[in-house]
């Protein structure tokens, strides 16, 4: 078989190459990003820092993480600064990207752009409803079964599949060291009893979607066959789980369109990594998950319409079973692309970390989810991308850490807008969430920075621990019954508040707009609470205090803000709104004055139009409140489109 490189339409492209006053050999300057990873640095309880989570364990754990997005340049180098790979020159010293003295520009190259097209001489397999043509295979690269209805590729190299079949499987079962190029080329293929596409084995696997072609698989509902073969000297038996399914690592390229019908389980699977590159248009309808890389998944652009009946629309899952991280693996990287995922159960779900940044383009999902939206066992980052989710459970959670360092999230749940076992750090962006039992949860929650609003039927954030399930004595939010008697949390949370403009709103019965089972701390940002009506608590007391259920500004009732232990004020802007609070903050004060919706309420350096009325209002940052004008007050936007007013 001859072997033929076929590229993929590439942008003009100019590379350009300098003299340099020492006589040295011309460098190639970088003509834009070849490669993006990410990176993800652990700090550990002994301030150490490492790229292995695992090496905190003897110092007391992972107390905090940073991931940042790596680019590789066209010309080699690394760096986390996708400026430099159209800026930085490589290699040699006294070169740059503008000519410096003693340079001269002594050659200019523009690659013209490549596309995909079938070459006289190109390995084809044609189907057809009388069978399967193979043309060119010089090699006898590819054996056809017409009984079994099973064509199988064996080689590495170039392979265009076009035409319709309504029963026939490929079979790619190449070396290990194979790498192999299966070209879509309006594709049309059903197996009635398999997987149409079964990547047995090779190093690599790339479906390359040809330019404005439109390309169909769909699987059987059952499966019939065992399979057995031999890898790495082991004998192995598999059944194919999804309609394209792959013991190895696959990449997805090209601006063509794949509709996969995913009847027996999943829609695309692979046991290693599942990358997607380019532009492909990408449709997707399972029984289970619509895209599970055990290993991975990585997305760096396209447009996806994933529909999961009863499983997760994305999906990463190595070392779950084993309860151990794998490094580089069970993750999830979004770079880019445009998504709507409905699922039966979770949205996006991986076990090490999920990752959304901006590093290739500005990606754009949309969640509906029956289960969770976005869900990790440890990790969650959202450093850029507009994501929107609906759920009926949690909108976005994590077993353990999540961290916004930007993008605009909007969140509609069931349950808890954002839960996070451990942390929740707000560093940047802006998150608004619609509609939630609880807003926030999380041990620790760390504001930052960034743009929050929330609308909670329940608590809008509340800093616990242990179980969430309330049946527990470690899930309990309460010590012992119904009684009276100060009863406090059993469990601890901590809020701290250093930055960032915060918007919470909580009503409904037995709430608290801000509330923490352990302390608040607020060294600056402005935090605005408005507590709306329905908030009848009775008798009972949610932390310490005097008799409950009058109203006020005390009377350990919770409401407005509620803390177990303090509310310590240094720096920034409070303003809570309501009928009762319990927590006063130590620099700041609580009023009982009435107020009506509509009413412009604080001070000459800070203010906030009220959407409740109510009759106490907790102040920091400002010496007292009253009703004002917001004439000649600077304004910010709020993440919610509220408005508030400062000088």
């Amino acid at each position: 078989m001859r072997i033929k490189k076929t590229l993929f339409p590439l942008i003009a492209a100019t590379s350009l190459f300098y003299a340099c006053s020492d006589n040295s050999s011309p460098t190639a300057i970088s003509d834009g990003i070849a490669e993006t990873t990410s990176v993800t640095t652990y700090t550990c309880a002994d301030g150490t820092e490492t790229e292995n989570a695992s090496d905190c364990n003897a110092s007391g754990g992972v107390v905090d993480s940073t991931t940042k997005t790596i680019f590789v340049c066209s010309n080699g180098t690394k760096t986390s600064n996708a400026d430099d790979c159209s800026t930085t020159a490589a290699g040699n010293s006294g070169t740059s990207a503008v000519p410096a003295s003693g340079q001269e520009v002594i050659e200019q190259v523009v690659t013209e752009a490549v596309v995909y097209q079938e070459a006289e001489g190109d390995l084809k397999l044609v189907f057809s409803a009388t069978g399967l043509s193979v043309e060119n295979d010089d090699n006898s690269c590819v054996t056809v079964d017409n009984e079994k209805k099973i064509a199988t590729i064996k080689c590495a190299g170039n392979y265009y599949l076009s035409g319709s079949s309504s029963d026939f499987q490929v079979v790619v079962a190449a070396n290990i060291e194979a790498k192999v190029y299966l070209y879509f080329n309006g594709l049309n293929l059903t197996s009635k009893s398999e997987a149409p596409i079964y990547v047995q084995s090779a190093e690599k696997v790339f479906f390359m979607l040809v330019d404005g072609t439109d390309n169909k698989l769909a699987d059987a509902s059952t499966r019939t066959t065992i399979w057995k073969y031999t890898k790495n000297a082991e004998s192995k038996a598999d059944t194919t789980n999804a309609t394209l399914y792959a013991k190895d690592d696959i990449t997805f390229k090209g601006n063509g369109t794949l509709t996969i019908t995913g009847n027996y389980n999943n829609g695309i699977q692979s046991s290693n990594d599942v990358r997607f590159k380019d532009v492909p248009t990408i449709k997707v309808t399972a029984k289970n998950n619509a895209i599970k890389g055990k290993g991975s998944v990585n997305i760096e652009g396209g447009y996806y319409t994933l529909t999961a009946t009863s499983g997760d629309g994305i999906k990463s899952d190595e070392g779950e079973d084993e309860g151990s991280i794998a490094q580089g693996k069970g993750i999830i990287v979004i770079t880019g692309g445009e998504f709507t995922i409905n699922a039966g159960d979770d949205g996006i779900q991986s076990y090490n970390y999920t990752l959304f940044a901006d590093s290739v383009s500005t990606p754009k999902v949309t969640v509906n989810s029956k289960g969770k939206g976005i869900v990790s066992d440890n990790y969650l980052y959202v450093n850029a991308g507009i994501v929107n989710v609906t759920s009926t459970d949690d909108g976005v959670h994590s077993n353990m850490n999540i961290y916004f360092n930007g993008g605009e999230t909007t969140i509609s749940s069931g349950d808890d807008g954002i839960h996070a076992d451990s942390t929740l750090r707000i560093k940047a962006g802006s998150i608004k969430i619609t509609k939630a039992n609880e807003g926030i949860e999380a041990f620790y929650i760390r504001a930052e920075g960034g743009y929050t609003s929330v609308v909670a039927s329940d608590d809008a954030w509340n800093a616990a621990g242990g179980s969430a399930d309330g049946s527990t004595a470690s899930g309990s939010q309460w010590n012992g019954g119904m009684g009276m008697g100060g009863m406090q949390s059993s469990s601890k949370g901590y809020i701290i508040i250093s930055g960032g403009y915060h918007y919470l709103y909580a009503a409904g019965n037995d709430i608290d707009v801000l509330d923490a089972n352990g302390s608040i701390t607020q060294t600056g940002g402005v935090v605005i609470l408005e507590m709306g009506n329905g908030n009848s608590q009775g008798g009972m007391m949610k932390g310490p205090g005097g008799q409950g259920g009058s109203g006020g500004c005390s009377g350990g009732t919770g409401g407005i803000i509620d803390t177990d232990e303090s509310y310590t004020f240094s720096g920034g802007i409070l303003l809570g709104f309501g009928t009762m609070n319990e927590t006063i903050p130590t620099g700041g004060n609580c009023t009982s004055m009435s107020f009506s919706a509509g009413q412009t309420i604080g001070a000459s350096n800070a203010a906030f139009t009220t959407s409740v009325s109510g009759s106490v209002v907790v102040y920091a940052g400002v010496n007292s409140v009253s009703t004002v004008s917001s004439s000649g007050m600077s304004s910010v936007t709020l993440a919610n489109g509220m408005t508030y007013y400062y000088k």
